[in-house]
Formats: C-alpha cells, sequence, structure tokens
C-alpha cells in the first residue's frame, strides 16, 4: 500500500477551503497574449496550440455563462452535487483594460454553483490596478493566480518566445503572494537546451519563490506551433524523455522542491491527432499512480533533498 503523504497534493489544498467536491471548468473569454498581437513579439510561446487544452465547449463565440453551463452538465452527470471554478485558461487570461476583466470574472462568479476563479496568466500581465481589484476579490471569494513561469533560465525564455524574463516571474509572484492570494506556477520540463542537471537546478529558484501550488508539464511537440517546425529541422535540438525516464526525472525534481508547494500535476494530455511526441498512451492518472508506486520503491518523497 502507498503511503501518505509522498507530496502535497491539489485536492487536500482544496479541502481547506470547500467541504464538498469541486471541479475546474476551463474557459476561453477570448484574450490573446502579448507576444502574439505585437506588443512583445508574434507567433505567440514556440511551443504553444491552445487548442490542446481546451474542452468542446470552450468557444470564444460562447458566453462565459455559456460555456461554464455546458461544463457544468458535462461534470454533473457524475457529480451532481459538485461546485466548480471557473478557470480562465486560453491565452493570457489579465491581458485586457481592467472593465472589460471584471465583466468577465464577475459574470463567472454570477453563474451558480461556481465557487471561485482561477486566473491563468504571464508574470508581465499583471498590472499594479488589476492586483488591486483581485485583493478585494480575494476578500470575497476563493482566488487563485497561476503565473505560466515555464523556465527559471532567461536564455531558454529568449528562445521559446516568452517575451519575459525570470525577474519578471520574481516580481509578479511576490507582488501576488503580498496580497494575499493564492499564488500558482507552471513549468515544462524538458524544453530544448536545458539539461537534466538544469532541470533539477530549476526547483531549488522555484522553491525560493511564496509559490502554493506547482504544475509540472512534459515537453509536448504540437502540430502547427513553431517548435514543431523546429523539430521537424533539427530533431537532434530535442531530448524527449521515454516516459520511465521522465518520471524518475520528475521524482528528483520534486524531492528537490520545498516540502510546503502543492502539486497539482506533473503531466499534461494533449489530443491526439495534435500530438506529434512523446505519445505515452497513459491518462492524467495513470502517470500519478506510476508516479506513486515509484516513489515508493526509491523511498522518495517531497523535499526529501531540498536544502534551505
Amino acid at each position: 500500500m502507498i503511503q501518505s503523504p509522498l507530496y502535497n497534493e491539489f485536492p487536500t489544498l482544496l479541502k481547506r477551503y470547500f467541504s464538498g467536491k469541486v471541479q475546474k471548468i476551463s474557459l476561453n473569454a477570448g484574450f490573446t497574449c502579448p507576444n502574439r498581437d505585437g506588443t512583445k513579439g508574434n507567433g505567440g510561446c514556440t511551443y504553444c496550440n491552445n487548442q490542446t487544452f481546451n474542452p468542446d465547449y470552450c468557444k470564444t463565440e460562447k458566453s462565459v455563462t455559456a460555456q461554464l453551463e455546458e461544463g457544468k452538465r458535462f461534470f454533473s452527470r457524475k457529480y451532481p452535487e459538485m461546485n466548480y471554478l471557473a478557470y480562465f485558461q486560453a491565452y493570457t487570461n489579465t491581458y485586457a483594460e481592467l472593465d472589460g476583466l471584471k465583466r468577465k470574472y464577475e459574470e463567472a462568479l454570477s453563474v451558480a454553483g461556481v465557487v471561485g476563479l482561477v486566473i491563468g496568466t504571464r508574470p508581465d500581465c499583471m498590472p499594479d490596478e488589476l492586483l488591486h481589484y483581485l485583493k478585494e476579490l480575494n476578500k470575497q471569494h476563493f482566488l487563485l493566480v497561476e503565473y505560466g513561469i515555464e523556465s527559471t533560465n532567461d536564455n531558454t525564455l529568449e528562445r521559446i518566445n516568452r517575451g519575459h524574463t525570470f525577474a519578471d516571474t520574481v516580481d509578479a509572484i511576490e507582488r501576488t503572494v503580498a496580497c494575499g492570494i493564492l499564488t500558482g506556477g507552471h513549468v515544462i520540463l524538458g524544453l530544448p537546451g536545458e539539461t537534466t542537471e538544469e532541470i533539477i537546478a530549476q526547483a531549488a529558484a522555484i522553491s525560493c519563490l511564496p509559490l502554493d501550488t506547482l504544475k509540472i508539464h512534459q515537453l509536448q511537440l504540437i502540430c502547427g506551433t513553431a517548435m514543431a517546425r523546429e523539430y521537424a529541422m533539427h530533431p537532434d535540438h530535442f531530448h524527449l524523455f521515454e516516459v520511465d525516464e521522465y518520471i524518475d526525472l520528475v521524482i528528483d525534481y520534486i524531492q528537490h522542491l520545498r516540502p510546503d508547494i502543492v502539486l497539482e500535476r506533473f503531466v499534461s494530455q494533449s489530443p491526439k491527432e495534435l500530438l506529434i511526441a512523446p505519445d505515452w498512451g497513459l491518462k492524467n492518472y495513470e502517470f500519478t499512480d506510476r508516479i506513486q508506486k515509484r516513489m515508493v520503491e526509491k523511498g522518495a518523497y517531497q523535499g526529501k533533498l531540498y536544502t534551505d
């Protein structure tokens, strides 16, 4: 039997705030990004195709309310008593005028059964005016702001066309946490040019940030992206992990992480028709089961190798 806790799980965090089951509903609220619209660049991040994490109900021609209601119908078939978090996921969900952002956030919170917001964004798209508003919103509702960190290496960030530096990440996270808002991060393991040793060393830099939550994903090559074209021309520039190799990498990474960070997930699962590689053929829960079993075999746990 697997002994707990091997790491801090996201459902445990939610239980601090909610007595019943809570499910995220992903939204596409029609935002763009500063490295897509020409403000900082064009074409977006080289790995990005937002179709990979938008469910069928996430269509920009549908209102926030319509998307939430459709998502609720989908999930309520299995859990009729569930409550929901509106997850502003696609693109940069703080990249608009403040009044427009308020309308969309408050529209989501007005939908029956929606008990809070999760807002995905970039570190360079959190102005103080918006943060002040979110600080007030946080006093009345559950709120988690999730920043795309992707890498702590500025050379990598430039190579993948992120359009911001790691210093921008540190600044945004520290300002958000100072407002009393739950703050999460997202990193991609296996970005081109980063060695295994550099990836593991990244865990120390992440641990220095006052993050509440962290998502870890493997690099995926997706049809229609600049990175997919780069891979076609220079496959030798990439190291695509086999599944067992990636499992060991993740375990090593989280053993070097600060032990109180909540780990939301370890893997991303893109639609098969869009995925070029790696195709491991595992569902998220199957991957998590393998992670946990391997951790038990290795005597591993979150923070085991962490040094303050």
